[in-house]
């Protein structure tokens, strides 16, 4: 059995994956989402208006779901490709299994992702060109920007996702892997 090469042919497809993963969520979902945070308190401290409060609930809300999001896989990431690496070392057929297992769920899920972000950014686009109030008009502009964000870092998982799944699929089925 050849461990050696297929364990560096792996590991270089985990790195690749899983370094844009850790940069996506520190470089841009976290700071994203610390940001929104920020401007949605100073709207709602110094902007009386209902448009501004409109457009802080959804600042407020993404703001807090983006830095956890971030913070979470951000700083999980390293720890879970070392995992991995180790796993694949030790039993390299079985780690590539249930990796290939685990990825198929994840690109599963992008499809619902894609509707989540499409309805999001229809209801925006609704509340703000459907509706009088400056609240619902401020709410439907926030909405549409969090839903142009959600496409864009899922746009961006999704196709980190695919080549790392195929370099898992052709690597289980080797050979020397069985």
């Amino acid at each position: 059995m050849i461990v050696e090469p297929i364990s560096a042919r792996l590991t270089e497809a985990m790195l690749a994956y899983f370094h844009g993963e850790k940069i996506e969520a520190l470089m841009f979902i976290l700071p994203i989402g610390l940001l929104s945070l920020v401007f949605g308190c100073w709207l709602l401290v110094e902007e009386r208006a209902s448009f501004a409060r409109g457009v802080s609930i959804p600042f407020l809300v993404m703001g807090i779901v983006m830095t956890a999001l971030g913070a979470t896989v951000g700083f999980r990431t390293p720890s879970q490709l070392r995992r991995l690496q180790q796993e694949v070392v030790s039993a390299p057929l079985q780690a590539t299994q249930a990796e290939v297992a685990r990825m198929t769920k994840v690109n599963g899920k992008w499809t619902s992702y894609l509707i989540l972000w499409g309805v999001m950014g229809v209801a925006g686009l609704a509340l703000r060109f459907a509706t009088k109030g400056d609240l619902t008009q401020g709410l439907g502009i926030a909405l549409v920007f969090f839903s142009g964000v959600g496409l864009m870092v899922d746009g961006f998982a999704e196709r980190r996702t695919h080549p790392y799944v195929s370099a898992l699929r052709a690597i289980a089925q080797e050979p020397d892997m069985r």
